[in-house]
C-alpha cells in the first residue's frame, strides 16, 4: 500500500485507541467538522476521498457503520473499496449488510473475489447470498430483501405484535406491512402495521385478511414493472412470490427509487448513444470504445442528410439565402421530435403500454405536431417574407416547416415503439435516428419546394 494509506491507518488507530474517538470522528476531522447524521452523508464524504483513505475509513469504523456506508456508495466505488480491503474485514462488512444490498455489491465483483468473500461468511449468510445472486439483477428477486417478518394465520393481534417486536430485536429491516402466510408459507394476506395496531385484542390475523385479494409479483417480474406497480398502487413495499404463491421476499420503495433513478439515467444516456452504465468514473478509453460505434452510425446518418443537400446544389447556388433558412427547418422539426421522443420514452419507462394505446399516443403526437406546425409555419412564412422580400420563399419556408414538424412528431413517437418491437431498449440512440429523419426530410422538402416554386 502507499505511504498515504499507511499514514491514514496509523492516524486512525491512534485516534481510536489513544484518544478514544471512533473512525467517523476521524472522518469529521478530515471533513472540516462536518457531522454525518446519516450513512448517505458519510458515503458522500467517502466518495470525495482517495481510494486509500476510503479503505482506511471503512476498515477502522464500526462494522455496522461501514456496512451502512458501503450500501450507499456508488457501485463502482464500492467494488474498488471491497477489492482493496482485507478479505476478512470485507466479509464482516458484507455480513452486516441487508441481504439485498450485499447481493447488489457482490454481483459487481469478479466471480473469484466474490467466492472468496462468500466462503468467509457463516454458512447461513453465504447460502442466502448465493441464492440471491442466482437471480437476474433486473428482476424482482434481484431487488428483493429476504429479511421480512411473517405472521401465521392463527396468530392473534397481540401475538402478532409481540412476534414483530421479537423479530425487530434481531436487526431485521423495519417492516411496512405484516405478511400473513399459511402453514406452507403461501402468502394469504397483507396487513398494514396501523391496522394491526388497531385490531381488536384476541382477533386472529387470518380473519383480518380473509377474502383479501393480494397484490404481489412473481420473482421473475422485471424490476421496472415492479416500480410501475408500486407507483400505481401507492404501496411502500411489494411482496415477491414464486409461481405457487410462496413468499420469497419484498421489494421496498427505497429500492424502487434507486431503480427509477437508474432507469431515468440510462434512458437519458441511451438517447444520445452513450452507454447506460457510463459515469465520470468510467475509464476514458472504455468510454471511447462504447461511444465510437454510435458516433460512426451518426456519421453515416449525417452523410445521408448531406447527400440530400448535394442533390440540390444548383438550387442553393442560385439563391444563397436558402442555405441560411434551411437549418431552421431541420432544427425546429428536430426539437418537435425530441419533445415527442421524451414523452414516449418516459411513458414506456413508467407504464405498461398496450399496443393500441401506444399507437394512439403516436397519433396524439401527430395532432400536436400538426397544430404547432401550422402556428410555426405561419410565423416562418411572415418572417421569411420580411427577411427575403419574397412571398414565395416565405410560403416555401412555412410549408417545409409544417411538413417536417409533423414528420418529427410522428417519428419521435414511433421510434421508441419500433425499437421495443425489435426487442431493443426504446431509448438506445433513438435521438440519433430521429435527427437523421428530421434533417434529411427537412432539407429535401425545403429544397424540393424551392426548386419547384421559386425557380
Amino acid at each position: 500500500m502507499s505511504e498515504e494509506y499507511t499514514e491514514c491507518q496509523s492516524r486512525a488507530a491512534t485516534a481510536s485507541e489513544v484518544h478514544g474517538i471512533s473512525m467517523p470522528e476521524v472522518c469529521r476531522e478530515a471533513g472540516d467538522g462536518v457531522e454525518f447524521i446519516h450513512p448517505a452523508d458519510l458515503a458522500d464524504h467517502l466518495e470525495n476521498l482517495s481510494l486509500e483513505k476510503q479503505v482506511c475509513a471503512l476498515r477502522h469504523m464500526p462494522t455496522e457503520d461501514a456496512a451502512e456506508a458501503l450500501a450507499e456508495l456508488d457501485a463502482d466505488i464500492a467494488v474498488d473499496v471491497l477489492e482493496n480491503l482485507d478479505a476478512d474485514v470485507a466479509a464482516q462488512i458484507i455480513a452486516e449488510m441487508a441481504p439485498d444490498d450485499a447481493a447488489d455489491v457482490l454481483d459487481e465483483l469478479d466471480e473469484e473475489h466474490r467466492d472468496v468473500l462468500l466462503d468467509k461468511l457463516d454458512k447461513e449468510d453465504s447460502e442466502e447470498l448465493r441464492h440471491l445472486l442466482n437471480f437476474d439483477p433486473d428482476s424482482a428477486a434481484g431487488a428483493m430483501n429476504t429479511e421480512l417478518v411473517l405472521l401465521e394465520q392463527n396468530f392473534t393481534a397481540d401475538e402478532a405484535i409481540a412476534h414483530i417486536r421479537q423479530e425487530m430485536a434481531e436487526d431485521k429491516e423495519s417492516p411496512y406491512y405484516a405478511y400473513v402466510v399459511d402453514e406452507a408459507d403461501v402468502l394469504v394476506g397483507v396487513l398494514s402495521l396501523r391496522d394491526l395496531m388497531l385490531a381488536r385484542p384476541g382477533s386472529r390475523v387470518g380473519d383480518a385478511v380473509a377474502g383479501q385479494s393480494v397484490v404481489s409479483v412473481t420473482y421473475d417480474t422485471d424490476k421496472r414493472e415492479v416500480a410501475s406497480l408500486l407507483s400505481h398502487y401507492n404501496f411502500l413495499a411489494m411482496p415477491v412470490v414464486d409461481f405457487e404463491g410462496h413468499i420469497m421476499g419484498v421489494v421496498t420503495y427505497d429500492d424502487i427509487l434507486d431503480i427509477v433513478h437508474e432507469e431515468a439515467s440510462a434512458d437519458m444516456l441511451g438517447m444520445v448513444g452513450a452507454d447506460p452504465e457510463e459515469s465520470v468514473d468510467t475509464p476514458w478509453l472504455e468510454s471511447v470504445r462504447k461511444r465510437l460505434p454510435w458516433l460512426m452510425i451518426n456519421m453515416v446518418n449525417s452523410a445521408l442528410s448531406a447527400s440530400v443537400v448535394y442533390m440540390f446544389e444548383g438550387t442553393i447556388a442560385q439563391m444563397a439565402v436558402l442555405a441560411v433558412l434551411m437549418p431552421m427547418v431541420a432544427n425546429q422539426a428536430g426539437n418537435t421530435g425530441q419533445q415527442a421522443l421524451a414523452v414516449m420514452i418516459r411513458q414506456l419507462a413508467t407504464d405498461r403500454f398496450d399496443q393500441k394505446k401506444a399507437w394512439l399516443a403516436v397519433l396524439r403526437e401527430g395532432k400536436i405536431g400538426l397544430t404547432t406546425g401550422l402556428f410555426m409555419a405561419l410565423v416562418a412564412w411572415l418572417g421569411a417574407w420580411v427577411f427575403t422580400g419574397s412571398l414565395t420563399i416565405g410560403a416555401v419556408m412555412g410549408g417545409a416547416l409544417l411538413c417536417d414538424m409533423l414528420l418529427g412528431a410522428l417519428a419521435g413517437g414511433s421510434i421508441p415503439l419500433i425499437f421495443r418491437a425489435l426487442g431493443r431498449d426504446p431509448a438506445q440512440a433513438s435521438s440519433i435516428f430521429l435527427t437523421t429523419i428530421t434533417d434529411g426530410a427537412g432539407f429535401f422538402v425545403f429544397l424540393g419546394l424551392a426548386t419547384l416554386f421559386v425557380f
